[in-house]
């Protein structure tokens, strides 16, 4: 016995869509994508601020652990505010007190001799990097500094 629903189109099953060539395609299939799976935009100010956490490593050439003082400021002021803000200033700080234990190991060999060859060495490696990390802040990116240890999480 066929009922009335099976022959009428309009009143067929919800979940399924009949195409013109006899497929039968499901809800899910037109379902839009997860919004998890998708990229997220950066806005203009969280770019900004990006690039001022990366860039504030810089006041440790003037100030005493300003490296890690600067992003550090930054990234309590604005974590909460941004992921792309918290991610970037998770890796900054990761990186800046990394290169920092670097710098003191680097400068304690100064002792033995072989700190006048590294000192420079780890200093010219840390502007360069510091410079990328900018540079990938303002092209919207995190940026994953190298040779760094996950202290911060």
């Amino acid at each position: 016995m066929v009922s009335e629903r099976d022959d009428d189109p309009d009143l067929s099953d919800p979940s399924s869509d009949d195409t013109d060539d006899g497929e039968t395609v499901s809800a899910d299939a037109t379902a839009t994508p997860d919004t998890a799976s998708e990229t997220r935009v950066v806005t203009d100010d969280e770019q900004t601020w990006a690039v001022i956490l990366h860039a504030s490593a810089f006041t440790g050439l003037m100030v005493p652990f300003g490296n890690v003082l600067g992003p550090l400021l930054v990234w309590l002021i604005k974590k909460d505010e941004s992921a792309f803000i918290d991610e970037s200033g998770k890796a900054a700080l990761n990186f800046q007190l990394t290169w920092t234990m670097l710098m003191l190991v680097a400068l304690l060999t100064l002792l033995v001799g072989i700190g006048f060859l590294l000192v420079p060495v780890v200093a010219v490696a840390w502007i360069v990097i510091v410079v990328l990390a900018t540079v990938r802040a303002s092209d919207r990116e995190v940026y994953d500094y190298p040779l760094t240890v996950d202290l911060i999480d």
